[in-house]
């Protein structure tokens, strides 16, 4: 009977230490993938944003060829 207890014993502790393991290996592995997620947002954004510097430049230019056309329909 004692045998009984002490291997169940042995087995609760492997199985404990074990899940602290996995746990600690997920917790590294969530954190890498969270950074690798954060990373890859930043660089679409930033290709996102020189997209809209593109654009702003893009219709800046057109607002000023506007003005000319009109000054030009004004002669």
């Amino acid at each position: 009977m004692k045998k009984v207890f002490l291997s169940l014993a042995v087995i609760a502790a492997l199985t404990v230490v074990s899940c602290k393991q996995a746990d600690a290996n997920a917790e590294a592995a969530v954190d890498s993938t969270a950074t690798e997620v954060v990373d890859t947002a930043a660089a679409a954004i930033d290709t996102a944003a020189a997209a809209v510097d593109t654009a702003a430049a893009a219709v800046e230019k057109a607002g000023e060829a506007v003005e000319a056309a009109k000054e030009e329909v004004k002669k």
